[in-house]
């Protein structure tokens, strides 16, 4: 039988439940007998499902689109856009500031650059979140590729996944008849066995429109957008 972490992990910014605050197993903790459709950034905006830190309108969220396809076994393949009103290379600058990240990110408590044994870019990042009196807590271990400025690949070579790799990608479009970006972040993941595969897809849904809303505010704090 496979052991399993007691945290789950999440790659770029969402968390889940650490067993140990409770003695209950996770999937009784959450008495999950039937999975729940993925959340939309909709019904992230209506739900209340915003963290409460997180000091944007949750009208907001309407403008992230979500897809989630649910491939063979636990696989699941989750995507998420914005548009944001400021160039590529400004919004690179943005994502690529990897110390600063938990400065902005909603629920990223921790994200610092760790040595790379070949000398990449490797990110440890911890996020924590609250949820009926439950903290939930993720630690993951990113290898991450850089192609300047339209894509940045991540994989995770430590963690509570059994896979976990994605990408953010960057193009450049006219908003406004000003220089633009549609940001899209992309993630393929399997979690283990004790995680609810449903309760994974709700909650990376929910995380990443608050997160992809949180870094078009980042651009607008500090390149002066309106």
């Amino acid at each position: 039988m496979e052991t399993v972490n007691p945290q789950f992990i999440t790659p770029q910014f969402p968390v889940y439940p650490e067993a140990d605050r409770s003695e209950l197993p996770v999937t009784d903790l959450y008495n999950l007998n039937l999975e729940p459709d993925p959340l939309t950034s909709q019904d992230a905006a209506d739900s209340g499902l915003v963290d409460a830190d997180f000091t944007c309108e949750p009208a907001l969220l309407k403008d992230v689109k979500i897809e989630t396809e649910r491939l063979e076994g636990r696989q699941r393949r989750i995507s998420a856009r914005v548009q944001i009103p400021c160039p590529v290379e400004q919004v690179w600058q943005i994502l690529t500031d990897y110390e600063k990240l938990a400065d902005f990110i909603p629920s990223l408590s921790k994200s610092r650059q760790i040595p790379h044994p070949q000398g990449g870019i490797r990110l440890e990042q911890v996020g924590t979140q609250c949820l009926l009196n439950f903290k939930f807590c993720a630690r993951v271990v990113l290898d991450m590729a850089e192609s300047f400025p339209q894509r940045l690949d991540f994989k995770m070579v430590e963690g509570d996944f059994k896979s976990f790799s994605g990408s953010w990608q960057l193009q450049p479009v006219s908003i406004g008849n000003q220089p633009g970006t549609e940001l899209c972040y992309s993630v393929l993941v399997m979690p283990r066995m004790a995680i609810p595969v449903g309760m994974l897809e709700r909650r990376l849904s929910t995380n990443l429109a608050v997160n992809l809303v949180a870094i078009r505010e980042r651009a607008n704090e500090l390149f002066g957008l309106s």
